[in-house]
């Protein structure tokens, strides 16, 4: 069998190391995508045009129109846990599998919210920023995590992960998620809006989807305290942006950090991420060794399994798959 890795240069040497490369090569014949341009959807069925199963970074979208145009197709896996740029349903219709990995970077996500906040209580990344420019920085009471109040916007894997390490740092613990149920007496689970009240940190953790778009708003934020800052590691269209940047222009939120946002491959938004009260990284939650290799290695039990008939774990459409091996 072929397999296109469809991973730019640079996009395989972040999220799709060696030793997940060979597993592939060990298992089917593999087209490498040389270009530095991500594959759009002319140049996806030509690179694609004799291969059995398509193994898609985020940023290459599994666009209705390709499945078609891709007879000899069995599979579109996609290297990551989103996969709202792939049409499932046009997948199905040709009897195309469509597979997903699983959340491989929780503790990554969670540790980089940690690191978040330490840094919007204690100015790091200010201070810092004045001693390489040469200025003299200045001094500012700071706030400690222990005793304070984190709210937790989505109760899924990272949140629970993060929960428990903001108990054992001695803070308090409020979780919105009207799906969760929250068993452990020391979480209290609480609304959205009283949430957003109460918390000093409050993290955004929701799924993006249709229902949370521009879940956090300017209702949202105006219940926020002004002291609170506002943490998103979910993706960029949970936020209305513009009225964002209001309150913190308007200093109705002390500070926001956030790995995502509205610009291309989710990253944040360049206007906002400039501003002096927010602190931002393009998108590397989950960018480490460990989360990196797990859903690569994941990607690559689903092709062996594929190449033998078998419905791999992470399968989103496997009662519709017709083209198996």
């Amino acid at each position: 069998m072929k397999v296109l890795l469809a991973h730019t240069p640079e996009m395989r040497r972040n999220y799709y190391g060696d030793r997940s490369l060979n597993g592939l090569r060990a298992t089917a014949e593999v087209i490498l995508h040389e270009s530095d341009e991500t594959l759009d959807v002319a140049g996806l069925v030509r690179a694609a045009r004799d291969v059995d199963i398509i193994v898609a970074d985020r940023m290459t979208e599994g666009s209705g129109e390709i499945f078609a145009q891709l007879p000899h197709l069995r599979a579109f896996v996609r290297c990551a846990v989103d996969i709202r740029n792939v049409d499932v349903e046009a997948a199905s219709q040709a009897g195309v599998l469509v597979t997903r990995a699983g959340p491989g970077f929780v503790q990554a996500v969670a540790e980089l919210a940690l690191g978040f906040m330490v840094d919007l209580s204690r100015g790091v990344s200010r201070t810092t920023a004045a001693y390489q420019a040469g200025r003299k920085p200045e001094a500012r009471m700071g706030r400690q995590l222990a005793g304070s109040r984190i709210g937790i916007i989505g109760y899924g894997s990272i949140g629970r992960y993060l929960a428990e390490i903001a108990k054992v740092l001695r803070m308090e613990v409020l979780v919105a998620d009207p799906f969760a149920t929250v068993s452990d007496a020391a979480i209290r689970h609480v609304s959205l809006d009283e949430l957003l009240a109460a918390s000093d940190y409050v993290v955004c953790l929701a799924i993006a989807n249709e229902a949370t778009e521009n879940l956090i708003g300017e209702a949202a934020l105006a219940r926020m305290q002004n002291h609170a800052v506002f943490v998103n590691l979910s993706r960029g269209n949970l936020i209305d942006e513009a009225a964002l940047a209001r309150a913190l222009l308007e200093n109705r939120i002390a500070g926001a950090a956030m790995d995502v946002g509205r610009a291309p491959d989710q990253m944040p938004t360049p206007e906002l991420a400039k501003l002096p009260n927010v602190i931002a990284t393009p998108h590397v939650g989950g960018l480490t060794p460990q989360a990196i290799e797990y859903q690569s290695l994941e990607t690559v039990r689903q092709v062996e399994a594929i190449v033998r008939g078998e419905v791999p774990q992470g399968a989103v459409n496997a009662d519709r798959w017709t083209r198996r091996p």
